[in-house]
């Protein structure tokens, strides 16, 4: 295979973008992630302040993020034109009350589009540019799950419904092409190497319902997942919420408790399962498989979390899945508190090449007991931390 070269795709591309959008002015959605800033990067090379990128602070960004990234993109050596649109109250109207991750993607998408097509046709702009890379069409056509920034590949046209010409630089890419073509054009390491975040932010971490106090607790605990689990250089890492209510006398619990006894050596009474009311999506044979969420306490004879390596909790999960399919995802405990509260955090980390597949990262106990001792005195309605040990497939890197 040829080895990619990132200078002859940006001189390409700058050339295309510039054919396409002639003296015309084009609009990009910016997220402080490496796909849209190398996107809005190639574009202001080729149309210089013909360009406008507008980041959507949609409530479902990290704390203080759309200022940060806003200062971060605006400056040398980026010096690109940004303006921050304030639509918190917009997108949690339009996503209240919903459940399924499928529902919240698509209505993510259409209000995210929705608010991107006003924004065109107030300021005059013809042509939407995005970071849309290979990995997206390739989990949205192949059905496992909508990412919201694949259109014309499934049948949605932007100009009759938008009003706009999508152009997409990267979409023949996947994410370590983007990054070489990211430090080629000399944006900074802390874009260029920055881990993923989804297009719908933390919508797609908080499984289930969004609620207000469910947010807060979730970016409490992404900014202390990420700060912690950065040292040991997993490819994704994050933290994700789901509401602690329980699908009653689910019928896979006891065997469960019987594989995961035989496994770790654990005597069954010590070993508590159980198996969230909210579902997670997952890959089964390269499709969509939307199943249930598995949380396995097991515990020593003095009432401590048995800590069984990574390698054999993932062995464990594969067993576990394996005889009960209709599970998608196994967490693991970490850390609890005496009381049931209304949520539970589970922590991830991955290791990946194409993120198409990923192996779950051997993340030591001294930084998983740390973590989540931090997000329970930090959040205040998470009764239980956990570590996600499912690779994927069978689950999908994102809870939804």
């Amino acid at each position: 295979m040829e080895k990619f070269n990132p200078e002859e795709f940006v001189n390409k591309q700058v050339e295309e973008i510039k054919r396409a959008v002639g003296s015309e002015r084009a609009l990009i959605a910016v997220s402080g992630g490496v796909d849209s800033t190398t996107c809005a990067a190639l574009t202001h090379r080729a149309i210089g302040e013909n360009l406008l990128c507008v980041m959507l602070d949609d409530a479902f960004m990290r704390d203080g993020e759309p200022e940060r990234v806003a200062q971060l993109l605006s400056q040398p050596p980026l010096n690109l034109p940004i303006k921050v649109l304030k639509v918190q109250q917009r997108f949690l109207k339009e996503l209240k009350g919903l459940r399924d991750a499928e529902e919240k993607r698509k209505k993510f998408r259409e209000n995210f589009y929705k608010t991107l097509s006003e924004t065109a046709k107030k300021e005059g702009y013809r042509f939407l540019v995005q970071g849309t890379i290979q990995a997206d069409i390739v989990e949205t056509t192949g059905g496992i799950k909508t990412q919201h920034n694949v259109l014309s590949q499934i049948g949605i046209t932007p100009t009759e419904r938008y009003g706009f010409q999508v152009i997409e630089p990267v979409a023949s890419l996947y994410k370590g092409q983007v990054r070489e073509v990211a430090r080629y054009l000399g944006i900074p390491k802390e874009i260029s190497e920055r881990q993923p975040f989804p297009g719908p932010g933390l919508s797609v971490r908080a499984v289930g319902e969004i609620r207000i106090d469910k947010l807060e607790s979730l970016k409490k605990a992404t900014a202390i997942a990420e700060e912690n689990f950065s040292k040991h250089g997993p490819s994704q890492y994050f933290a994700a919420i789901i509401d602690n209510i329980e699908r009653s006398q689910h019928p896979c619990i006891l065997h469960i408790q019987e594989i995961v006894a035989r496994y770790l050596n654990v005597p069954t009474r010590n070993i508590t399962v159980k198996v969230f009311q909210d579902k997670a999506t997952g890959v089964k044979r390269g499709e969509r498989h939307y199943g249930d969420i598995a949380a396995i306490k097991a515990q020593t004879a003095n009432g401590r979390i048995h800590q069984a390596t990574v390698k054999s909790l993932v062995a464990l999960q594969t067993r576990v899945i394996t005889e009960n399919p209709p599970l998608t995802r196994i967490l693991y405990a970490i850390q609890e508190k005496p009381q049931e509260l209304s949520y539970v955090i589970t922590l991830r980390a991955i290791q990946t090449r194409d993120f198409l597949t990923a192996s779950v990262a051997e993340i030591p106990w001294t930084t998983l007991r740390e973590t989540a001792q931090k997000i329970l005195e930090a959040c205040p309605n998470v009764s239980s931390v956990y570590y996600d040990v499912t690779p994927k497939p069978p689950a999908t890197i994102e809870m939804e």
